[in-house]
């Protein structure tokens, strides 16, 4: 069977003729900014991408069908309160469709998306990964699809890191388990989306996007590797790390007492550090978003040229 699918002719024509094309993300348009700061995202990204020489292709489910390439009326739906759009992570997706929702798609369902038409490159915010550890998890932690999908799709994706309200060194270690290549873009310390230093070291970087394309080519061409590789870029408008981690230690304690989980518990956390930095927090959630899309476009454009 079939996926319903539907690409934008600007999108189908460039995977056709072997342009550059950056797959984007719209869950941040349907549930990680309010308006009008989600399509005030969506335009700086796509703008971003094209400067960059590529084609930006905003991957969402609309009506059915999985579209590659959501034009500024599919987006501006998204992005209304009212129209109260799924989030549609990659187990979602054929539930979704067949229930003909609207949704937006998160970093796996995008990465997945992305895989399946062909795209090589996709930018988004941050991923997700191991959520903190808390006295009643014991063992058990939360863990994002996100990992395993970037672990099984010949993607790159283009990052802030992961988000800060995770464990950072413990989704660095999930994803060496995996065989995730993790680079730094200019840097050697990963990034945690709104804070530039994470304290995790890494091992591997990058300082332009020819280098970054190779690294590509090698990793998936000549050494036959499936995984994906998370290219991390420091934010451009960092906030102070103590600030965050004590906005985010008091938004901790009210998630568990209102025994928030799973995809409730990343949106309050984000809204909640939003309001603890006054509004510094959305300033430079746009600023990184609009920087991933820019570096995504320039590697894509270069390995698309090379």
């Amino acid at each position: 069977m079939d996926v319903p699918l539907q690409l934008a002719p600007e999108v189908r024509d460039a995977l056709a003729l072997g342009r550059a094309v950056v797959a984007l993300e719209t869950s941040v348009v349907a549930q990680g900014l309010p308006p009008p700061a989600n399509l005030e995202a969506a335009r700086r990204c796509a703008g971003a991408v094209r400067e960059a020489g590529a084609v930006p292709a905003f991957v969402a489910v609309a009506e059915g069908k999985v579209v590659v390439g959501a034009g500024d009326a599919e987006l501006a739906r998204l992005a209304d309160p009212g129209v109260r759009a799924a989030k549609a992570g990659v187990r979602d997706l054929a539930a979704l469709l067949v229930a003909r929702r609207d949704a937006g798609t998160t970093v796996s369902a995008t990465v997945a998306v992305a895989a399946l038409v062909g795209i090589r490159v996709f930018a988004t915010g941050g991923i997700g990964g191991v959520h903190r550890a808390t006295p009643e998890d014991g063992a058990l932690r939360d863990r994002s699809s996100d990992l395993v999908e970037l672990a099984r799709r010949p993607v790159c994706t283009v990052a802030a890191g992961p988000k800060v309200i995770l464990d950072v060194a413990a989704t660095a270690e999930e994803l060496e388990s995996l065989g995730v290549p993790v680079v730094g873009w200019r840097t050697s310390e990963l990034p945690a989306f709104y804070v530039a230093q994470s304290g995790v070291e890494l091992e591997h970087r990058v300082d332009d996007a020819g280098a970054a394309a190779a690294l590509l080519r090698l990793h998936w061409e000549g050494l036959g590797r499936a995984e994906g590789v998370l290219l991390c870029v420091p934010p451009p408008d960092p906030l102070p790390p103590a600030r965050v981690e004590a906005v985010l230690a008091q938004a901790l304690t009210e998630a568990r007492a209102l025994k928030l989980t799973g995809k409730l518990l990343t949106p309050f956390l984000l809204q909640a550090l939003d309001r603890g930095t006054a509004g510094a927090a959305r300033g430079a959630n746009l600023a990184l978003l609009e920087a991933n899309a820019r570096v995504a476009g320039q590697v894509a454009a270069a390995l698309a040229n090379g």
